[in-house]
């Protein structure tokens, strides 16, 4: 097959659609304006902690997911999270509740009030919604009620999006959900109709587990950079900018041809789009634009000896309405091995979001008094010394799915149509985390194949 495509954008995205396009027989080259692969996956090893800049855990919420870490085998391995990542820690008040996950825990937990919880007893026999554009906040409410609301599902979506669920639209946001009750009629009853239902081996591969690499995610990364191979991979392109000539594609560094294409897949954000494809009409550009991101600050906390509370658990999750400093806190050391020494802890602590974007913009100083103060009231560390500290800043952390996606999904499919042979992938569309990255890449690749046939 002599068809050459580039990929633009070496993320998790952009490193599995090269992947599996070179699996099929395409001359494959990616270009990526970083010195190196990974976007913002990044593992790194310092003072005996492992942490990650970045996404510290996926979830294997697609089989394609673990298709893919199937298919690289011994060039890394997966890490499935210790049993302490099925434990969920809420704020209320002055202490640390467990998220209940049954019904005799929903009933006894105090994060509820006891008119939720006999709502939440009626849930099943509710009638489904009909707006397609709702909210994820108005869904809860009419379905669960206000405490759940603000103690289940808005401290769940600080942890995935850092996001605001009176803005987020549900079938774009949460489409797993939003299928729960549109084709069941109900959150529980369809979850339980659902698990009932019997699977495919494919399907069978998705087993909702929380999960890493042995020695932290770049492992995954280095495994497909690696599959792929150097010489196809080019980095630091930075200034890059693509041009339309005859039915194929450009890529120019600045003004530098760097290669002439039939095919082109972008991952990148749509925030970068615009310099990327001056060619792009500018009203489908701003649909594209209109989706907001949540600014986020994460700072990786390591202590060799670790003389706070136990922390038996995946996390703990700040909701808004408690009016903390920080939206939470990852245990990673409590569920992933050789994150931090012996008897040590290592954390992943979480500020800004859409509703406080402000927070990232604080200087380091500013940000690591914030961190000590509310780690040592919400942990029960009695002093302050850190052996790792290290604060990260992500201007385009999370992308929003609200009311402007219908727009934005339809300008992306309008480009798509208008240019053949372009693909416009990333975060922009069908999901953020790992595995729906992993899953999207695949489908680009195949996309591109069933095309060439």
């Amino acid at each position: 097959m002599n068809q050459k495509v580039a990929v633009i954008g070496a993320g998790l995205t952009g490193l599995t659609t090269a992947y599996y396009l070179q699996k099929k027989g395409f001359d494959v080259t990616v270009f990526e304006q970083a010195d190196r692969v990974g976007g913002v996956i990044e593992s790194v090893v310092e003072k005996d902690f492992i942490y990650e800049n970045g996404p510290s855990t996926g979830v294997l919420g697609q089989p394609e997911a673990a298709a893919l870490i199937e298919e690289l085998g011994d060039a890394c391995q997966l890490e499935i999270a210790d049993e302490d990542a099925k434990f969920r820690w809420i704020w209320k008040g002055d202490r640390w509740h467990a998220l209940p996950s049954g019904l005799m825990g929903g009933i006894q937990t105090p994060l509820f009030s006891w008119y939720d919880k006999f709502r939440i007893l009626g849930e099943p026999f509710r009638k489904k919604g009909t707006n397609p554009d709702e909210t994820l906040a108005a869904l809860v409410r009419r379905r669960m009620g206000e405490s759940f609301l603000k103690y289940a599902i808005d401290p769940f979506i600080l942890g995935i999006y850092s996001g605001d669920p009176e803005k987020l639209v549900v079938r774009y946001a949460l489409p797993k959900l939003y299928q729960l009750e549109q084709k069941y009629g109900s959150f529980i009853g369809g979850a339980i109709k659902k698990a009932r239902e019997p699977k495919s081996d494919w399907d069978k591969k998705a087993t909702r587990e929380v999960f890493s690499m042995q020695g932290g995610l770049t492992s995954l990364i280095k495994a497909l950079a690696n599959a792929i191979g150097a010489e196809q991979i080019r980095l630091s392109q930075k200034g890059l900018n693509v041009e339309r000539e005859n039915d194929q594609y450009v890529v120019r560094k600045e003004d530098e041809p760097l290669g002439t294409f039939d095919r082109l897949v972008s991952t990148v954000g749509g925030h970068a789009l615009r310099k990327l494809f001056p060619f792009f009409p500018s009203a489908e550009l701003e649909k594209i634009e209109a989706m907001p991101y949540a600014r986020v600050a994460q700072v990786s906390v390591g202590f060799k000896k670790w003389e706070g509370i136990p922390i038996k658990a995946f996390g703990g999750l700040v909701p808004f309405y408690e009016n903390r400093d920080v939206l939470g806190v990852l245990f990673l050391s409590s569920f992933l091995k050789g994150r931090a020494p012996e008897g040590g802890a290592l954390l992943s602590t979480f500020l800004g979001g859409v509703r406080k974007p402000e927070m990232v913009d604080l200087d380091d100083d500013s940000i690591k008094a914030l961190v000590e103060k509310e780690l040592k009231s919400m942990l029960g560390l009695t002093k302050w010394q850190p052996d790792l500290l290290v604060i990260n800043r992500y201007q385009h952390a999370i992308p929003q799915y609200g009311l402007e996606s219908a727009d934005r999904l339809a300008a992306i499919a309008n480009l798509e149509s208008q240019y053949p042979g372009l693909l416009l992938g990333g975060n922009i569309r069908d999901g953020i985390g790992m595995a729906d990255r992993m899953k999207q890449g695949r489908q680009l690749a195949e996309i591109i194949g069933d095309s060439s046939n």
